[in-house]
């Protein structure tokens, strides 16, 4: 008897069903790692490629056609992760909306409600329709708290292109929705050279301590060529403050190339400030912006 195979693609369970898997089996596959669930009620082999193809499939599997995608989901589909680690421990619902005078979604797994959407506000991706990068990018800025907003706004300008001048134009739009200050207050700290979430919430938390901005992705030379790039420099004092993200610095290797790098650079003059995703609590918050308060000669 030939053993049932997995599709190739996104699917739900009754796509496995009727390929012949029993349900203990499918369950046991996921213990094992071997299924992943991508969205509510969706599965993809775990050897697939996590690819916008992939998730627009997936989603396409729940979306009904009145319904656009929009805000974390809709990000998830542009290649914009804003989910923070605990919410994958179990899956968030499906985001979408309906446009005026269409019922809501009541589906298990989906959240949502009523938007007005002007037609240049969505595009398809795959077979689904969502909001457009710009679109969700300001959404998320009104709507996520001050740190993962822009996050999310960098990452918009990171993977999708959106600019500044973009986000600005369409604030008009947004005036007197819930979230608008906020959006206002971000759009010009978004900066595209933020490579993770962490590095974002790293500058916003400096910038409301009412300290400098400090400059992104600063390469330090030595002897005219490159040495090592920091996360977030004021290159005048010679002073850094690194993000250890767990995805790039958890690894034994990583943790020795950090430590060699952070060796060669105190020894060259600089103060290196080290934070990490347990840094942001109140106390460790307090404690090391008073280190790079004092690094900076400022006064505490």
């Amino acid at each position: 008897m030939i053993p049932p195979r997995l599709p190739d693609v996104p699917f739900r369970w009754r796509d496995a069903e009727l390929a012949g898997f029993k349900r203990w089996r499918f369950d046991e596959m996921i213990a094992e790692g071997r299924i992943r669930k991508v969205l509510y009620g969706v599965y993809q082999r775990s050897d697939l490629p996590d690819t916008m193809h992939n998730r627009a499939r997936a989603a396409a599997l729940v979306q009904r056609p009145f319904e656009v995608i929009c805000d974390r989901t809709a990000a998830w589909l542009h290649n914009v992760d804003t989910y923070e680690y605990r919410d994958l421990e179990i899956l968030p619902p499906l985001e979408t909306f309906v446009l005026r005078e269409r019922p809501r979604t009541r589906r298990t797994g989906c959240a949502g409600g009523e938007r007005d959407l002007a037609p240049r506000d969505t595009c398809m991706i795959g077979q689904v329709r969502a909001t457009t990068a710009l679109r969700t990018a300001l959404d998320l800025g009104c709507k996520l708290g001050r740190r993962d907003a822009l996050a999310a706004l960098d990452g918009f300008m990171r993977e999708c292109g959106v600019t500044r001048e973009d986000m600005e134009a369409e604030l008009p739009r947004y005036r007197g929705r819930r979230g608008v200050v906020q959006l206002r207050q971000l759009v010009p700290c978004a900066d595209p050279r933020a490579e993770s979430p962490g590095e974002s919430w790293t500058r916003i938390v400096i910038v409301d301590a009412g300290l400098p901005t400090p400059e992104s992705q600063y390469w330090v030379h030595e002897g005219g060529r490159r040495v090592f790039r920091l996360d977030l420099a004021y290159p005048s004092l010679r002073v850094a403050v690194e993000y250890d993200g767990r995805e790039f610095h958890d690894s034994p290797q990583s943790r020795a190339a950090d430590t060699k790098r952070r060796t060669w650079l105190r020894a060259h003059g600089w103060t290196v400030i080290v934070v990490d995703k347990d840094s942001f609590t109140s106390a460790a918050l307090a404690a090391w912006l008073d280190g790079l308060r004092a690094a900076l000669r400022l006064p505490a």
